[in-house]
């Protein structure tokens, strides 16, 4: 991991200064991340375009392998690498997609782009490098995680990261997140303070425009507020029209909306470029970006001239802020639209998105069923009136498939069941075959993943595969069959599944979590070791990998491995029962007795039901001759899980208690399971002292 480096200071050249004064290695780029200049990935599309050509050419294979994270970041590259977006979502129209990312999806697409950063960085030659990311306080979220993300992998070579913040704290984006560039930056990144440099820039109004609004030149904001209404306008015009005469659509994202929304027709062109901005950034999963352009756009439509986009930035904008885990503000818009219009569809609409906060969105401790099923239900009244025949069959259907996910919550899976498949047999009898594709699919995988959670394995895995079969390139899909073949047993399938979705998918720590468990289960020591050490890679706050990884690499010997992986699990969870108990047996085999005995014991009053530690310190027990207390220790573990070694041990201590009979009876049980020469010769001997 290279030495990484977090400047701070009121101006840009300030901060630029200060850079020249470190000793860093040769510069990769120096980006500027303002969102006004590009949007989503400003930062992280630019490092892209400039090494792109030369990766592709020593790695041609990396386009392929990255499609999705490559034309999310840079779209500029569309026809470079194969198209990204192949699944079924992507052949309806926008009035039927049901189906949208994760808000995880970003991380997922940094980590994607960090993989390829990795391997064009080997390819070109290795050897240490700079990056520079400039403006990280007014980045979007996405390039603050691609920041985060950088920062803290530990496999980019002699990478060093040199990130360019204002001096205030920098701010997490609202809602929930899943890294906060501002924790990554004080944990991994050298603070470096830039004191101001002297002296005004050259300039006008017009050169504050030509940076897109980006410039913190005070003197250059103070020239452009100076300018009249219609000048500012003007410009700002120009600058909207040759940018979007170059061409390239990820300017489309951020400085062409931001021009159009202060020129000269912000109702109409502004509108519509921020429209088509925030539908981009909705489609493939840029909810914070999509939020932004929606709340702007909010701000300027005039809802009584311009109801249908009133209404369409209305609904995107609460839509993008559940999926954010912004519930509180979603909610708030609803009620705000319910109050100003008295159109059935829209209300039908909002009592759909009202029910989803309350069975979805909303903290667990906030959510209320019986809320949630009162709102779901006014949604399928109001789409029991629709008068189109069709129209009324796919939204009563619809709203149905949401009042299903309530009565899942609410643990009652046959009315679910139910309720999805009449949802089924209705599409089928009311529709022509291949209208409302997208959601008949969603409705098998619904009833596939109800199926699951109820133990119909067979019957999930058939629901699978006929939506694999309609929607093969869907990398969710493959990783639920995956999911579906471990609990029968499958585990070659269920690699095979896994290593599918990962090649359909940006690279997501579940999915190697998971072919980690199956490699193991397998007998594939190296290749799990090395997926869970990837899943902790992908993400460091992972605590069933650290407890996975930890617990193999005491299995392998490797003591000091295990005990780093311990102390990092242990300082993500404290109370985690299994890590205090792996904790307490590296101490014994350390000679820490009594500080092991704590450990063991305080994983015991986290989970006493875990046999491994009651089996632990039943031998720690042993090895001080407290024999009253191994046994006890013992007896409890063989009751919870009477393994052949849990076994073992407790007949050693019957035989050192001269309990004869009761160690026999433990080493005969162990030799019907495993054929021990140890365990047969103590057999005998117990055989034999109880004879006499």
């Amino acid at each position: 991991m290279g030495n990484h480096y977090w400047l701070t200071g009121a101006r840009r050249r300030d901060r630029d200064r200060a850079r020249q004064g470190l000793d860093l290695p040769p510069t990769l780029a120096v980006l500027d991340a303002h969102r006004r200049l590009r949007g989503p990935y400003t930062a992280a599309g630019a490092l892209i375009r400039s090494i792109a050509a030369e990766a592709l050419a020593l790695r041609p294979e990396l386009g392929p392998a990255h499609n999705i994270e490559l034309l999310t970041s840079t779209p500029e590259l569309a026809g470079v690498v194969p198209p990204a977006w192949a699944t079924l979502e992507w052949s309806v129209g926008e009035k039927e997609r049901t189906r949208f990312y994760s808000r995880l999806h970003t991380l997922n697409i940094s980590n994607g782009l960090a993989e390829f950063l990795r391997d064009y960085l080997a390819a070109a030659g290795g050897g240490p490098r700079t990056l520079v990311l400039e403006n990280m306080h007014q980045a979007d979220p996405t390039d603050q995680e691609f920041a985060a993300v950088l920062l803290r992998r530990s496999d980019l070579g002699a990478l060093t990261v040199v990130v360019g913040t204002g001096p205030d704290p920098v701010a997490d984006p609202p809602g929930e997140i899943a890294v906060s560039l501002a924790r990554v930056l004080a944990a991994h990144a050298e603070p470096v303070d830039c004191p101001a440099t002297t002296g005004s820039p050259a300039g006008d109004a017009r050169d504050y425009v030509d940076s897109d609004g980006t410039s913190d030149e005070p003197e250059l904001l103070a020239a452009y507020r100076r300018l009249a209404p219609e000048e500012r306008a003007r410009l700002h015009d120009e600058r909207a029209a040759l940018l979007a005469g170059r061409g390239e659509f990820s300017l489309l994202l951020g400085a062409v909306p931001y021009h159009a929304e202060h020129g000269g027709d912000p109702r109409g062109a502004g509108l519509a470029a921020m429209r088509q901005a925030l539908q981009h950034c909705k489609d493939i999963g840029l909810y914070q970006a999509a939020v932004e352009l929606g709340q702007r756009a909010r701000a300027i439509v005039d809802r009584p001239t311009q109801e249908e986009l009133w209404w369409y930035f209305t609904n995107s904008t609460s839509t993008c802020m559940a999926s954010l885990g912004r519930a509180d503000e979603a909610e708030a818009i609803y009620d705000e639209a319910r109050g100003a219009t008295q159109d059935p569809v829209v209300h039908m609409d909002l009592a759909y998105g009202t029910a989803m906060l309350y069975a979805r969105h909303y903290p667990e401790e906030r959510r209320d069923y019986q809320q949630a099923r009162a709102w779901m239900n006014l949604s399928v009244a109001i789409a029991s009136l629709l008068g189109d025949r069709k129209e009324r069959a796919f939204h009563s259907v619809f709203a149905n498939n949401g009042l299903a996910l309530v009565e899942v919550r609410q643990q009652s899976a046959e009315v679910a069941l139910r309720l999805l498949e009449d949802g089924m047999a209705r599409l089928d009898r009311e529709l022509e075959p291949g209208e409302h594709a997208l959601h008949r699919a969603v409705l098998r995988y619904n009833r596939a993943q109800v199926f699951g959670m109820t133990g119909r394995l067979e019957e999930a895995l058939a629901d699978y595969a006929a939506v694999v079969e309609l929607d093969p390139d869907f990398p969710e899909h493959h990783f639920n069959i995956g999911n579906i073949l471990r609990r029968l047993g499958r585990d070659e399938e269920a690699v095979a599944s896994y290593e599918r979705a990962l090649r359909l998918s940006p690279p997501f720590p579940e999915a190697y979590y998971n072919l980690a468990d199956a490699r193991l289960e397998l007998g594939d020591v190296q290749g799990a070791l090395a997926d869970f050490l990837y899943t902790i890679e992908l993400d460091p706050e992972h605590v069933d990998a650290h407890v996975n990884l930890a617990g193999l690499l005491h299995g392998l010997d490797d003591g000091e491995a295990a005990w780093r992986v311990t102390a990092a699990g242990l300082a993500l969870a404290p109370d985690n029962a299994h890590l205090l108990c792996l904790k307490g047996k590296l101490l014994a085999e350390r000679g820490e007795a009594g500080a092991a005995r704590t450990a063991l014991s305080a994983a015991l009053q986290r989970d006493p039901g875990l046999a491994e530690a009651w089996a632990a310190r039943g031998e720690l027990a042993f090895e001080a001759g407290d024999l009253a207390g191994a046994t006890g220790d013992l007896d409890r573990a063989v009751e919870l899980a009477g393994t052949p070694a849990i076994r073992f041990n407790r007949a050693v201590v019957y035989q050192e208690a001269a309990r004869y009979a009761e160690a026999a009876a433990d080493y005969g049980t162990v030799l019907t399971v495993v054929d021990d020469a140890e365990a047969r010769e103590r057999l005998e001997a117990c055989l034999k002292a109880a004879a006499m």
